[in-house]
């Protein structure tokens, strides 16, 4: 499976590179006989993998799911598979965050899945995790309840509750050619405004190796009038920090992605700590710049750059402090 990487100098400067969740990675560290067995668990989990997927493009019709976690494993691992097995003729039967809903689109605007299992959103109550988020007892039960539908069709399914098979071998294995990016902002824009949007990201510790220590958003957002006509705050209200409306800033944090997606597709530029916000760019065509408020390396970044280059060949931008965001800023506005 293709799982290298290739930097530019910039990058290389910002990643702990030996981080990256490769299959090998899996292996470090083991004994001869836990080698053994890992191997023995890759190469199974490669042939489900290789089973469905020819199943699903000879019959052209699969079951798909449960996706119950971050929004950053949506982006990178699982919205493009589907737009890849859309795009292949596939229908596609979905279980997912109905709050995802909104990004099952191809660029004329019709859904990429045939049917959709909804799960309700949670993130009220529980925080997501990869896609190993233990949801309440009734969205275990809906999941439950898809997963037999799904098996009793006979059609080929994909089950991504797996942990192995997901976080292991599945999310590297859709490097080999299978994901496409729809261009979004051709569904929610008729063209780029002077404005900005900001993800104000809420973390549970003030400073974490993955975000950097925090920002206070609201003096962000008033820089960024000097260049931009609006700044929006954008996201999801369980995951935000509370900020308020200000003349030229707007407050537009919102379960609704609908809203999400159309401010990002109009904005000049998308500003998020290193969240999965970071990869909205790649589907609506918005550069994207990553603020983290400390040194590098950035935790996590390699991971970050390395499936989301299967994306989009865009650069992510980096800022480091208030000044950086400013200089960036005004090379975007109009």
């Amino acid at each position: 499976m293709p799982e290298a990487i290739r930097l530019s100098p910039e990058e290389e400067s910002l990643v702990i590179p030996e981080q990256a969740t490769t299959v090998e990675y899996g292996r470090r560290n083991m004994n001869f006989r836990g080698k053994l067995k890992y191997n023995r668990m890759v190469m199974d989990k490669i042939a489900i993998l290789n089973r469905f997927y020819t199943a699903a493009l000879k019959e052209k019709e699969c079951y798909y799911g449960p996706f119950k976690g971050e929004f950053g494993h949506f982006l990178l691992h699982n919205l493009p598979f589907i737009m890849h097995l859309h795009r292949k003729g596939v229908k596609v039967h979905y279980c997912g965050l109905d709050i995802h809903r909104p990004f099952m689109l191809d660029e004329d605007g019709k859904s990429i899945v045939a049917s959709w299992h909804p799960l309700r959103d949670f993130f009220g109550e529980v925080r997501p995790v990869s896609n190993e988020t233990v949801p309440p007892d009734d969205v275990q039960k809906d999941i439950r309840a898809f997963a037999r539908k799904a098996r009793k069709s006979g059609k080929p399914f994909l089950d991504i509750s797996d942990r192995n098979l997901y976080w292991f071998v599945y999310r590297n294995w859709q490097l080999g050619g299978r994901q496409h990016c729809y261009r979004l902002d051709k569904v929610y824009a008729k063209g780029k405004t002077n404005s900005c949007v900001i993800f104000p990201r809420k973390k549970g510790a003030a400073v974490t190796p993955n975000n950097g220590g925090p920002w206070d958003y609201m003096k962000v957002a008033e820089a960024m009038l000097e260049h931009f006509d609006e700044v929006r705050f954008v996201g999801h209200p369980s995951l935000s920090d509370q900020i308020e409306d200000r003349n030229g800033i707007s407050v537009c944090l919102s379960c609704d992605n609908d809203t999400t997606l159309r401010h990002c597709a109009e904005a000049r530029m998308i500003i998020s700590q290193h969240s999965g916000a970071v990869h909205l760019g790649a589907y609506v065509n918005t550069p994207v710049l990553l603020i983290y408020n400390g040194k590098p390396p950035i935790k996590g970044l390699v991971d970050t750059l390395r499936f989301r280059k299967n994306l989009s060949q865009e650069p992510l931008h980096y800022a480091f402090s208030l000044d950086e965001i400013v200089n960036f800023a005004r090379s975007q506005s109009f």
